[in-house]
């Protein structure tokens, strides 16, 4: 008698197997932090082995990094080419993320965990957050830059500073709101501040914080 071999899992299969572990870490790691969270709770949500997730990801720290890049591809999955616009469309693109993590806590809180557990010496996620904000400021600054030059202006130099608040003022919201969703509205506060700033750059009037600290 020959013996049947078992059949290899089909690709789908094996995707859709790494995106439920990717999904159920993203809830550990965000409720329990990278090192508070572990393998085997994971693989417990999953209904797999601690060994069945080192199969897929070969580490923790692996796991870790496609979280997080899991994390960033569903902020552009619905984009045209999967990636941020430019100009004035891109500061619309952070705005309307804003909105639509209102409704994935989640994601938000995993992010806002794991991006300041990032700041500890040694963290696996340390070098990701340095490229991604490095790599984010230039986007938003480059971004400024096509939105003056459609204005005929020239970027000033305010354009720095308000590349790097962007960022700060979209992240310390959704710390505010993951601490109380009932203390503000996430996505219409990331609309008024992003509106503020983008204003302060294309649009510069004179500082009523500095005319008041001369008077």
């Amino acid at each position: 008698m020959t013996e049947q071999r078992r059949q290899p899992r089909s690709r789908p299969e094996t995707l859709a197997r790494r995106r439920d572990i990717l999904d159920a870490a993203s809830e550990i790691f965000g409720a329990k932090g990278f090192t508070g969270g572990t393998l085997q709770e994971i693989a417990d949500q999953v209904g797999m082995t601690h060994a069945g997730i080192l199969h897929h990801f070969g580490s923790k720290d692996a796991l870790l990094l496609e979280v997080l890049q899991h994390r960033d591809e569903t902020d552009v999955a619905d984009l045209a080419e999967q990636h941020i616009p430019d100009g004035m469309d891109l500061f619309r693109h952070l705005v309307r993320t804003a909105f639509a993590n209102a409704e994935r806590p989640g994601i938000v809180q995993a992010y806002a965990v794991l991006s300041a557990e990032s700041v500890t010496a040694d963290h696996p996620g340390r070098e990701f957050f340095q490229k991604r904000y490095e790599t984010l400021r230039g986007e938003v600054a480059h971004a400024f830059a096509v939105a003056c030059a459609e204005r005929g202006i020239d970027a000033p130099e305010t354009v720095a500073e308000a590349s790097t608040s962007i960022l700060a003022v979209m992240d310390g919201l959704q710390v505010q709101w993951l601490l109380d969703p009932t203390a503000l509205d996430l996505g219409r506060a990331t609309e008024f501040a992003i509106e503020a700033i983008v204003a302060s750059v294309l649009t510069p009037a004179a500082s009523p914080l500095v005319a008041a600290e001369r008077g």
